[in-house]
């Protein structure tokens, strides 16, 4: 009994390994931004028009974003650098940078966000505007930043 046991944990071991690794695959910026014009143009009946202007908004938007991401990783590895060097001054420079950094990156959303509320009618304001409320991932990025609301995940 123990040595079917055994063969059968041995078996299944082998069956497991055997499978290739299932790597999740991130979606792009333009799959993002397809997403996130579906999710709007459902809750906020966007237009056709709309849609599109909506596409070319979150578009710049994530250019911007990911040019931000990048130095943004840069300096978390210099200020983790600094951090085991005990570099006072170092952590003080990322530290600024990552500061710098971080108010990029909600001017980017903001930007994008005042820029997509104006192709919006006054009905649709007012939705987005309801849908903004507070335990509803409102405030700055509340559709698209930071993965709070209908917007889905931000670039962190």
């Amino acid at each position: 009994m123990k040595k079917r046991i055994l063969y059968t944990i041995i078996v299944a071991s082998v069956a497991l390994a055997a499978l290739p690794a299932q790597e999740h695959t991130p979606p792009t910026a333009a799959q993002r931004v397809a997403d996130r014009v579906a999710r709007l143009t459902t809750l906020l009946t966007l237009n056709a028009a709309q849609q599109a202007e909506a596409t070319t908004i979150f578009t710049a938007e994530q250019n911007a974003l990911a040019g931000v991401m990048t130095s943004m990783r840069t300096a978390r590895t210099a200020l983790k650098a600094a951090v085991q060097k005990n570099d006072q001054a170092a952590i003080a420079t990322q530290a600024a940078q990552i500061g710098s950094l971080v108010t990029q990156e909600v001017q980017a959303q903001a930007t994008a966000e005042a820029a997509f509320y104006a192709i919006l009618d006054t009905t649709q304001q007012a939705k987005f505007n309801e849908l903004h409320a507070p335990g509803f991932g409102g405030g700055p990025g509340g559709f698209g930043g930071r993965g709070r609301g209908p917007g889905g995940p931000g670039p962190h």
